[in-house]
């Protein structure tokens, strides 16, 4: 059977023996491939030392359609996040949208856009170019787009009106958007988030992020986002209670 040859991130390992690894890698070309990397800890093995978490490389892998579980044969260490040791909250961060990538998409579902948003968060959390809570946001949304789960930010999901700009709001999970009239006696069941209107205001610039954005309103709005994947998946992330505490 012919092999794949692509870049990857690891995004979760665990031993499967005390010389080989079963592991999660998000690839640019074939999405996310989950594989058992026999022998990897071996001295003289073909895997760098072994597949560490949060870190690049080119693998070579064999797919096979009978079976989820790929066989990796071979991984090159090309690229070490070494920042991420050295803050707590970008770590933190950086296990998150691991979590974020690897919920959020179906195994060998290739989505090229989210592996290079994934990767430019990466380095950013790691050279602390931007607040890692910035970095957070703009993946959750690069996500949410990807994924076909982007809210929608112009027009209230209740009446079909645009929605204003300011003033007092609420999120409607269930119905992907905002609504300023939460209280609407026939609108749809389910739960109403109360949300200011710089949230919104802060949402609708995503698509070409500016750098003028104060801490608060990030916090808020990624806050907002976790929840609402978190009600889209059905889960919550287990790395999202260091960032957000718990829903």
């Amino acid at each position: 059977m012919p092999s794949t040859r692509d870049q990857a991130l690891c995004i979760r390992h665990w031993d499967w023996s005390e010389t080989s690894q079963t592991v999660s890698l998000f690839t640019r070309d074939h999405g996310v491939i989950r594989g058992i990397a026999k022998g990897a800890k071996r001295d003289k093995a073909p895997f760098s030392g072994g597949i560490e978490l949060l870190t690049r490389g080119e693998v070579v892998a064999i797919l096979k359609p009978s079976s989820d579980l790929a066989t990796i044969t071979a991984w090159d260490l090309q690229e070490t996040f070494p920042g991420l040791t050295r803050s707590l909250e970008a770590f933190h961060s950086a296990m998150y949208i691991a979590d974020v990538a690897r919920h959020s998409l179906h195994d060998r579902d290739p989505h090229p856009a989210l592996f290079d948003a994934l990767l430019t968060a990466l380095r950013h959390l790691s050279s602390a170019e931007l607040p890692p809570r910035k970095v957070v946001l703009r993946f959750l949304w690069a996500t949410l787009n990807e994924c076909g789960w982007r809210p929608e930010l112009q027009r209230d999901v209740l009446s079909g009106a645009p929605l204003p700009n300011s003033g007092e709001l609420a999120f409607a999970p269930s119905l992907g958007g905002f609504t300023s009239m939460p209280d609407a006696a026939d609108s749809p069941p389910g739960p109403r988030w109360r949300v200011r209107g710089q949230t919104l205001a802060l949402l609708r610039t995503l698509d070409h992020p500016a750098d003028n954005a104060d801490p608060a309103s990030i916090e808020r709005a990624g806050k907002l986002l976790n929840a609402y994947l978190t009600t889209v998946l059905g889960r919550e992330l287990p790395a999202a209670a260091p960032l957000f505490g718990k829903l």
